[in-house]
């Protein structure tokens, strides 16, 4: 093959592997999530999870509710005064993203695309959209990062090696996200993102042997979107979206606290909820090629509930009943998602 000849069997190749590779990260979640109650009392899982309760269960999905408001209200946020769309529209999106993320075989940002999608229904333009779920996404998981910091050093303060170990290996981790962190920051305000549009189109006029319409015009649209929304008299704005992501990530406790309370578990203080609930948070995200984090946020949960004497019987019971709320919130929102796309395409058939 000659020098800069086009593969398109290899770049055929490439996509398929890019796209099955959602599928191979739930094949292997699923392997590890029935590896370990395989390896663990099937029935003590089954007696902790019953004592739960209906009651139980619902009050975590209505405390799961309330996180997914709250992160739909920091995203909204981002666009205060800049889009069209009401804040109904963001909460009701937002659904619609942790839907896709939790249940469909997708890596754990492919709901956030399809809502920046659905985002232009409302009137919004594709570059704002896009912008805003980058930037959702970098706050997102800067809070992510730093709850996990608190939780990592609530864990220094506990006695013993494997404690210590872990915390030691969450701070390394953490130092490492935070370079990831400030390197996706930067991009998006270095005009990064007009460098690839701009080489994105002209693959398009290469390869397709035309452009987009808006090719030419609009290749600096998200990097200037991008731009506004990090703009300097926005950071009011920017400031209430990062309290309401940090409050999203705390009330996650909440869930754990609750399902231990009507396991009957005693003795774990709100020091140490928080420490699994932000460490279990970390593995999970840290695991994104993973729908839903399947198989890990289980291995998650039994590795920081040891240090806890929590026994993994009960641990598991805790990572499934936080399972509950992607199915009964999930499941509606994949339905209204199917909705807007049916009405979006009867408007344009029609």
């Amino acid at each position: 093959m000659t020098a800069g000849t086009h593969d398109p069997a290899g770049g055929g190749i490439g996509r398929a592997l890019i796209r099955r590779l959602p599928l191979v990260g739930t094949a292997l979640g699923l392997v590890l999530a029935i590896w370990l109650v395989a390896t663990n009392d099937v029935g003590a899982v089954a007696a902790a999870f019953g004592r739960i309760g209906l009651l139980g269960l619902a009050a975590v999905v209505l405390v799961r509710a309330i996180i997914v408001l709250l992160c739909g209200l920091a995203w909204a946020r981002l666009l205060a005064g800049l889009a069209p769309a009401e804040t109904a529209a963001f909460l009701v999106l937002r659904f619609v993203r942790e839907g896709i993320n939790v249940l469909l075989p997708v890596a754990s940002v492919g709901g956030d695309v399809v809502g920046g999608r659905l985002l232009t229904f409302w009137g919004v333009t594709g570059a704002l959209a896009a912008a805003s779920i980058l930037a959702d996404l970098l706050i997102q998981a800067g809070t992510q990062a730093l709850f996990a910091l608190v939780g990592a050093l609530l864990l220094t303060r506990l006695d013993g090696a494997s404690a210590a170990a872990l915390a030691s290996w969450m701070l390394h981790a953490l130092a490492v996200a935070a370079l990831a962190l400030c390197a996706f920051f930067a991009v998006q305000r270095s005009g990064a993102a007009r460098f690839i549009e701009r080489h994105i189109a002209g693959l398009a006029r290469r390869f397709a042997r035309e452009a987009a319409p808006s090719a030419a015009g609009g290749a600096s649209g998200v990097q200037d979107a991008l731009d506004t929304v990090w703009g300097r008299r926005r950071w009011g704005a920017l400031a209430q979206g990062i309290v309401l992501h940090l409050l999203a990530w705390g009330l996650g406790a909440a869930e754990i606290w609750i399902v231990l309370s009507c396991i009957g578990v005693e003795g774990v203080t709100v020091p140490e909820v928080l420490v699994i609930e932000a460490l279990a948070q970390a593995v999970k995200s840290a695991a994104f090629p993973i729908p839903s984090g399947l198989g890990v946020q289980e291995s998650g949960f039994v590795v920081v509930g040891a240090l806890f004497g929590i026994d993994a019987g009960t641990a598991l019971a805790v990572s499934l009943a936080k399972r509950v709320p992607d199915v009964v919130l999930g499941l509606p929102s994949l339905l209204v998602w199917q909705s807007l796309e049916a009405r979006r395409s009867a408007v344009i058939t029609g």
